[in-house]
């Protein structure tokens, strides 16, 4: 669970309605079921109209990602690596197949019984980079999905704004309810500028850049089994690694 989605949305709503009551605004005058209506709906409708229905998948996967946190160490991985290559320098690749068992990574299970089951180098690689592409480009579809939606919020908001003053206007005979009238009016705006810019633009930016980390960690995983196959020393593998993950070399095999 990433806990600083929760905290983050949390914390910027605390401040926000802080605010509001240090210049003696009510909490209670922002609470407005009509125009969170219409500005979650009109954004969710607007949302739905500009994707194609193989998309919605993708969102569903965003906002998955938005509130899971996948473990990414890359020292772990690299050793773990090295350890497989020095397991198949000394034994032979078929050695690993011991090792399928303890893999709880999906990925790097796979890759490695491609390399127990002695498949072709190119039709190994070729496999690995088309998982990570598909899988990047589906989670990072859904980053982009609620980037849309963080565009269309404001602009409904501005909408049921509207909505809200045509019907005060609609009532200037009574002179007294155009101030709350007008307040409440323009909530929706407050709905509509909150949500795009508290919520759905910053989860966003997260799933877009959790989808470019899962991709490093992915490739990562697949250079370093190829390079089993291939057969590269341990230590050349290390340095190889280390550097791709924009580590330092490791101690001792600097040069």
């Amino acid at each position: 669970m990433d806990i600083n989605t929760f905290l983050g949305i949390g914390f910027a709503v605390f401040c926000i309605l802080l605010g509001n009551h240090l210049e003696g605004g009510h909490a209670s005058s922002l609470v407005q079921v009509t125009a969170f209506m219409i500005v979650i709906g009109g954004t969710i409708g607007a949302v739905i109209v500009s994707l194609p229905s193989a998309d919605i998948h993708a969102l569903k996967l965003g906002a998955k990602n938005a509130f899971q946190n996948k473990k990414h160490d890359p020292e772990e991985i690299i050793q773990k690596l090295v350890e497989f290559a020095g397991i198949a320098r000394r034994d032979g690749v078929l050695a690993l197949e011991q090792r399928l068992g303890e893999i709880e990574d999906p990925f790097m299970k796979q890759g490695l019984s491609y390399l127990v089951d002695g498949v072709d180098l190119s039709v190994a690689r070729d496999a690995m980079e088309t998982e990570i592409h598909t899988e990047f480009e589906e989670t990072n579809a859904g980053g982009k999905i609620f980037e849309a939606a963080g565009a269309f919020a404001p602009t409904i908001g501005v909408l049921g704004a509207v909505l809200g003053l045509i019907h005060v206007m609609s009532n200037l005979s009574n002179p007294d309810a155009i101030g709350p009238g007008i307040a409440v009016a323009f909530v929706a705006t407050v709905y509509g500028v909150g949500f795009a810019n508290l919520v759905f633009l910053p989860m966003g930016a997260k799933i877009k850049r959790k989808a470019a980390r899962e991709r490093d960690r992915k490739t990562l995983i697949a250079e370093g089994l190829l390079s089993i196959q291939e057969g590269l020393n341990p230590r050349v593998l290390e340095n190889k690694l280390r550097a791709y993950a924009g580590l330092p070399p490791a101690e001792g095999n600097e040069g």
